[in-house]
């Protein structure tokens, strides 16, 4: 395979079929998207195929991946993608998780953690703290979200909505579904509140693990860093000034970085 060439597999699995993009060159590593989903033309995959060799799964419901009614909870969700470890022959392979991706790359490490030697969550969804509680996605309108998502509201929502043409009616309607798709299989772990008894397993991790947070995340606040930190032994927090919740784009270099620590 040519190197950084992102290219699309199908396969099967126990659960579900796994439709995985993968591309890339150097060690293994396994990425786990967030509820916004990943396409092959994702400037984070792109980067990370520069340095690894990527896998990265779409989750049902994403992308060309069918909806799966036998994936219902946190325990198929995780149990589905250690699946996808095992069809992929991988022996223990980076794991990179972003945000409900970090939230299900947690559970993985906190299940089998003598699987999963090598652990970066980036914002990772999973836990709740009452005191700083995190917005509801589901309620909020698309025009509200570069406010909660990004550093740069502006520069944010531009990204979001480059190459859409919502006047197109075609367009509009298959926008439309494949949201639906999406955010009716992230709810099954997401809503009502982002919160599966995962603070509860944590200490199970093994994993060297690096935490990655956006100083200025307003969807994930930079507390629940602080509060995995404390949980994971050994793990280390590292806070990137001028980087929201979507981090992997606002300041892809640094997430790099970051995840080169575990190399």
């Amino acid at each position: 395979m040519e190197a950084n060439n992102i290219e699309l597999r199908t396969f099967k699995a126990p659960i579900a079929d796994i439709h995985l993009l993968e591309g890339g060159s150097g060690p293994d590593l396994l990425f786990l998207h967030g509820a916004g989903g990943l396409t092959k033309e994702d400037p984070f995959l792109a980067a990370l195929a520069e340095k690894y060799h990527v896998y990265a799964p779409l989750l049902p419901g994403f992308g060309e991946s069918e909806e799966c009614g036998e994936i219902r909870n946190m325990l198929d969700f995780t149990l589905h993608t250690l699946d996808i470890l095992m069809a992929l022959n991988l022996d223990k392979p980076i794991v990179v998780g972003h945000s409900m991706g970090g939230m299900i790359a947690a559970e993985m490490a906190a299940i089998a953690p003598n699987d999963i030697d090598k652990l970066c969550l980036i914002c990772p969804a999973g836990l709740w703290l009452d005191e700083h509680p995190i917005p509801d996605i589901f309620a909020t309108m698309p025009y509200e979200l570069p406010e909660l998502l990004f550093h740069d509201p502006e520069a944010g929502g531009a990204m979001m909505t480059a190459g859409a043409d919502f006047s197109d009616p075609e367009f509009l309607t298959a926008f439309l579904i494949q949201n639906a798709r999406q955010l009716g299989m992230a709810g099954k772990i997401l809503f009502p509140v982002p919160e599966r008894g995962l603070s509860e397993r944590l200490y199970r991790v093994k994993a060297k693990t690096i935490l990655v947070w956006g100083e200025s995340d307003k969807l994930i606040a930079m507390p629940y860093g602080e509060a995995f930190n404390k949980a994971i032994a050994g793990s280390e927090l590292i806070r990137v000034p001028e980087a929201g919740h979507m981090i992997i784009v606002e300041q892809t270099a640094a997430v790099l970085g970051a995840i080169g620590k575990l190399s």
